[in-house]
């Protein structure tokens, strides 16, 4: 039997482990200690399907954060024919990924980061900013240096992104709250579907809602890997 330990609907408690690791390492028992956040919602609030599911597990050291996916998969995967593994692939939101936006700050926030992989492995990291009048701007040529590593099996995708705390521009600290949520989008029209962790209700589907961003806290509790939890 396994051992699941849900998060609230809008605080994720991340555990810190001591030593770092390859991101291609999916299996890594530090994962499975980690507590699971659970992505079955579309963005409309509305449930999902069980067949289009995803979890997310989060992780903090020193010196990165780590960021697990494991999905679902039983309908076809929009993917590309020839990822290019070697750069960030603007459009990638249009076919299968999987989604986190994190903020620094506790409060509502205005400046957020975007972080994408899709089951290839592709990525793409945005850095967005408001600027003196209030407008949203995003940098495209943010480079974060994010590792990525993913994996297709039967029914089944497992993906996972490490970012160093240096492409935030500051490192958390015990007790530290920072903002943001995850997505997943799957599928083509005119049946795709747009999930996240925290809905942001919008009239159609639109992730870009600071307002809805959930919290992350970065816990001194040390994660031990030992409880084998997921059952994707």
């Amino acid at each position: 039997m396994s051992i699941m330990i849900e998060m609230s609907s809008d605080r994720i408690v991340v555990k810190q482990i001591i030593d770092d690791f390859r991101i291609e390492s999916l299996d890594n028992p530090l994962w499975h200690g980690a507590d699971c956040v659970h992505i079955e919602k579309y963005w409309s609030g509305e449930p999902a399907p069980p067949e289009r599911y995803a979890e997310a597990t989060l992780l903090w050291s020193e010196t990165a954060f780590y960021v697990r996916f494991a999905a679902e998969q039983s309908e076809p995967l929009i993917i590309s024919e020839n990822p290019d593994l070697e750069s960030k692939t603007f459009g990638l939101w249009d076919r299968d990924v999987c989604e986190i936006f994190i903020s620094p700050d506790a409060k509502p926030p205005g400046n957020y980061f975007e972080f994408e992989i899709a089951p290839t492995g592709e990525w793409v990291d945005i850095a967005f900013f408001t600027d003196m009048a209030g407008n949203r701007k995003m940098d495209t040529n943010y480079a974060s240096g994010m590792q990525t590593a993913a994996r297709i099996e039967q029914n089944k995708i497992v993906v996972a992104m490490k970012v160093e705390w240096k492409a935030f521009g500051k490192k958390p600290e015990f007790g530290d709250v920072w903002r943001g949520n995850l997505f997943r989008c799957v599928g083509k029209n005119p049946d795709r579907g747009y999930l996240a962790w925290r809905s942001t209700r919008t009239e159609t589907p639109n992730f870009h809602v600071p307002e809805a961003f959930g919290e992350l806290e970065f816990s001194e509790s040390m994660c031990d890997g030992f409880f084998p939890r997921f059952d994707l």
